[in-house]
């Protein structure tokens, strides 16, 4: 008799909420143009990067994968889709760069225990709100 199939995987949930968090940690460093917050799942590969260019004072949020024309970013608040481009710099990447003003950033920050990022093509990624996060936009403003 033929071996029975196991069933296949339940379909991820319809709400990023309800999603478990992307495995990986997040990582806090300063540099001589600003600081960044580095998710990943260890040093060498970072999901998301957070950076902030203290000259002028804009955040970028960088997704490694092929260049996309938007980021849309999920928090308890809502969500904001925002415009994005190729990300310069060595690594392929779709690149949202914000005014660290933007009431989103405060919004990821401080969004109830995760936010989401989803860039086309990509699996969404559900990251954990952590201080590292709001470090990086806080140097912004500084």
């Amino acid at each position: 008799a033929p071996a029975a199939q196991p069933a296949p995987p339940p379909p991820p949930p319809a709400d990023w909420q309800d999603r478990a968090t992307t495995a990986g940690d997040w990582r806090y460093q300063v540099d001589g143009a600003g600081s960044a917050a580095l998710f990943g799942p260890d040093a060498q590969g970072s999901l998301f990067v957070i950076r902030c260019d203290r000259t002028t004072r804009r955040v970028s949020l960088l997704r490694p994968g092929p260049a996309q024309a938007a980021m849309t970013v999920r928090t308890s608040y809502g969500a904001v889709s925002w415009p994005a481009g190729p990300a310069t710099g060595a690594i392929a990447a779709t690149q949202a760069t914000r005014a660290a003003s933007d009431a989103t950033l405060d919004q990821i920050a401080y969004s109830r225990g995760r936010f989401a990022v989803e860039v086309q093509g990509l699996e969404m990624l559900v990251l954990p709100s952590w201080a590292e996060v709001g470090r990086v936009v806080e140097d912004c403003r500084a």
